[in-house]
């Protein structure tokens, strides 16, 4: 089953050079500040602890002139979004090397973890989740690489950004963030002519001279209920607190005029209060939490029947989601590369593939229940444009397939998952001169286990990785590589149902980021104790 999303804004081609050491990667986040030597971890969790960090490389500055510019600044207390203008910079050109968006924000007392955005022109450029804080206060910061976002910063925009918070006498925190972009004058990049949005919520124009359409999906599973954690609900049968018709298999679809244009797996995000205990995550993050990654699908093959100059229909709908159920969001960009010497790019869709969808998820009821799940997807499609340069023909082709085990005993006092997620797509270019072929091959998984013990004392270990291998050819030569390896471990226990200083937490996190690639390499590990920075290591 299906639900057909409602791509409201208010609610996430991969260049190798750009996620390796000396290029930088798509985002950061980092605290003010750590330790020279590792610092000595108390007996247990105190009223304040090191501001949240992560192991992802920073994103590289460009050496030469920049400009800086505030794109908005607030205090969010509930759910009113922030308006404002934006107003290209001065003295930078609008051509621009990079453009680096940064979040730094501060939040003290109690809150739980919000979801934001932010939005130019319509465009959104960056979504987010928020730490928890500490009685103290912390503060933390994001970076992002948002060039590609250059063609909607050459002009005056609206700007509105958004996280919804509730402030009242239990949760105290007011979310306390400023957003700039800055801008690298030097060699303009590589960037698309255009980035549309949907009109009327599920309505795309393109111009007739479209030789390359990429839609961006910032799919999140979110805002409270079930699907903020659809990867642990099982079918209706079995006796969980989380059910669902079919179980916990997820795929984000697109269709362009009611056929299936593209397929993925959504990142099985786990945010800053998941899996039933925040002190897994007050200073270490899960990978992506800070930055929501967009799903990119390739709509190249689709070109000839988007040029015709008329309206057409783009939806995003979520696979195992219940009709009307909401908890899924979807807002999507469409960038565009046009053809200079051409008023109008012909083409055809040639080749449409889909394989049958699979959707398994087996209860087997017992004094340990269990639900395992088995859930795949395929399709190919090929379309060609015949641009001022050659006729261009796009292959598009993406496999999933997902796995579980999740195991639960009565009253869910022992409740674990085992899962992993497989996205493999190849892109391959047919033009002038030898094919141009990209495969990508990701890979998401989760092992964890939450137990609640003797004296409501609850734990959970858990370990998260998110993994991806990229590859560029032309012909029969590699001319691009890399490798990456974002894992996540936790282990922490503390007494439930009691006031916040009588929980007596304890836990150790930590974070390996490493990638390597013919773009270099990049290598560093985080560990926290009782909410102390322990140690940071770079390794390369």
């Amino acid at each position: 089953m299906k639900r057909r999303i409602i791509m409201s804004m208010f609610a996430g081609a991969t260049l190798l050079a750009s996620t390796l050491l000396g290029a930088g990667p798509a985002h950061s986040a980092r605290a003010a500040a750590s330790p020279p030597h590792p610092a000595e971890a108390p007996a247990e969790f105190g009223t304040d602890w090191h501001d949240p960090v992560t192991a992802v490389p920073p994103v590289a500055e460009p050496t030469g002139r920049s400009c800086r510019v505030t794109l908005a600044e607030a205090q969010f207390r509930d759910f009113t979004p922030y308006r404002g203008t934006y107003t290209p910079p001065q003295g930078c050109g609008d051509r621009w090397s990079k453009v680096v968006l940064r979040l730094d924000g501060k939040v003290k007392g109690r809150q739980f973890d919000r979801l934001g955005h932010v939005h130019v022109g319509g465009v959104e450029i960056f979504r987010t989740s928020t730490p928890q804080p500490s009685p103290d206060g912390i503060e933390w910061s994001v970076e992002k690489d948002v060039t590609r976002y250059s063609d909607t910063f050459r002009d005056s925009q609206d700007v509105e950004m958004l996280i919804g918070n509730v402030v009242d006498d239990t949760y105290t925190g007011i979310i306390d963030v400023k957003v700039t972009l800055t801008f690298y004058a030097g060699r303009p990049a590589a960037t698309p002519d255009q980035v549309l949005t949907l009109t009327d919520q599920s309505t795309l124009t393109t111009p007739r001279n479209s030789e390359r359409i990429v839609a961006e999906v910032y799919a999140t599973g979110s805002g409270g209920g079930c699907e903020e954690y659809w990867y642990l609900t099982v079918p209706d049968p079995a006796p969980y607190s989380c059910r669902t018709a079919g179980g916990p298999y997820r795929e984000v679809q697109v269709e362009v005029d009611d056929q299936l244009a593209g397929i993925a797996a959504p990142f099985p995000t786990v945010w800053t209060g998941g899996w039933s205990n925040p002190f897994l995550w007050y200073v270490v993050p899960g990978p992506r939490a800070f930055d929501v990654k967009p799903i990119e699908y390739d709509l190249t093959p689709f070109a000839g029947i988007l040029n015709d100059g008329r309206p057409h229909r783009v939806e995003v709908s979520v696979v195992g989601v219940p009709e009307g159920q909401s908890g899924w969001s979807a807002p999507v960009n469409v960038l565009v590369w046009q053809d200079a010497k051409s008023a109008h790019v012909g083409g055809r869709l040639t080749t449409h593939r889909p394989t049958s969808l699979t959707d398994s998820s087996a209860y087997t009821p017992g004094a340990e229940h269990r639900v395992d799940t088995e859930g795949g997807h395929g399709l190919t499609v090929a379309g060609y444009v015949d641009t001022s340069h050659g006729r261009v023909t796009t292959t598009v082709s993406r496999s999933l397939v997902n796995t579980s085990t999740h195991r639960w005993t009565d009253g869910e006092n022992v409740d674990a998952l085992d899962a992993t997620w497989t996205d493999d797509e190849s892109v391959t270019v047919d033009g002038r001169g030898p094919d141009r072929v990209t495969r990508t091959q990701r890979t998401y998984t989760m092992d964890g286990t939450t137990t609640l013990g003797a004296g409501d004392r609850l734990r959970t270990v858990l370990t998260l990785g998110d993994r991806a291998a990229v590859t560029e050819s032309r012909g029969d030569r590699r001319t691009a590589w890399s490798r990456l390896d974002d894992t996540y471990t936790g282990d922490a226990t503390y007494t439930v149902n009691v006031p916040r200083d009588q929980r007596h937490a304890v836990g150790t996190t930590s974070e390996r980021y490493r990638i390597r690639g013919s773009a270099g390499c990049y290598d560093r590990s985080l560990v926290s104790v009782q909410g102390v920075l322990t140690a940071d290591r770079r390794g390369c």
